[in-house]
């Protein structure tokens, strides 16, 4: 218990005094009842823990199953919609944004839920899904799908969650600031591709009949040719990515 308040007083520089950490932190509550929960389930004790666990969901809209094992130190921050599966199993110093899922993909009997390592840092909205292992030190974008075992020391972003850097430490794993738009990157070298065969496309048809071409064919050119010259539209969507 004293080491969730000490790790909220290291990473939120909204944490003032333990008073209000006490009884403003829903992330902090949510724990302690798991904790209180977890123990009762894990002594065999039936209804009670589930009882607990609903009662956490309702005061801190945070749904931990009694069954998932959280480490010391967990962070989470924030927390309303944050899930947790009966089978999880969440590492020591772990952080988990709001709206994060760590839970299942059907309906398999036993070891159906994540299993995350140290450090990790799970984004808001982000959805770990099935049995799969996470490494320690893994850094996973919000709003990213993870659905492939992670090693350590890797940022993970996109839908489906992509590797877009592995390092041996990371560095401010709690700033999301640094993380590329892959979509967003996908879509200009497709758009710069397209660009570049109307030009060689247009040129060729220009070598071949260039007294032949009407009007309309002409007017036609030059109005595709602008409108793949421009990147307006291009850079209306690109400017919000990474937002």
């Amino acid at each position: 218990m004293f080491t969730d308040l000490q790790i909220i007083y290291e990473r939120d520089p909204a944490a003032r005094n333990w008073l209000e950490v006490l009884f403003c932190y829903p992330g902090l509550q949510a724990l302690f009842l798991h904790r209180t929960a977890h123990w009762l389930y894990s002594a065999g004790l039936p209804f009670v823990p589930r009882l607990i666990s609903q009662l956490s969901r309702f005061l801190t809209g945070i749904e931990i199953h009694p069954g998932a094992k959280i480490g010391r130190g967990v962070f989470i921050d924030h927390g309303m919609g944050v899930v947790i599966g009966e089978t999880a199993i969440v590492g020591d110093y772990a952080v988990i944004y709001q709206g994060a899922t760590i839970g299942g993909t059907g309906k398999e009997i036993g070891k159906r839920h994540p299993t995350l390592g140290e450090n990790v840092v799970v984004g808001a909205g982000a959805k770990v899904l099935g049995n799969i292992q996470i490494g320690n030190n893994v850094r996973i974008g919000a709003g990213s799908v993870v659905l492939r075992d992670v090693p350590s020391d890797c940022t993970v972003v996109g839908i489906p969650g992509r590797i877009i850097s592995r390092k041996k430490q990371v560095e401010d794993a709690q700033n999301s600031q640094g993380i590329p738009d892959l979509e967003a990157q996908a879509i200009r070298a497709l758009f710069d591709r397209i660009k570049n065969l109307e030009e060689q496309v247009a040129f060729l048809k220009s070598q071949l009949s260039p007294l032949k071409a009407t009007e309309s064919e002409q007017a036609e050119v030059e109005k595709h040719k602008l409108f793949l010259s421009s990147d307006l539209f291009i850079t209306q969507f690109l400017d919000g990515a990474g937002i």
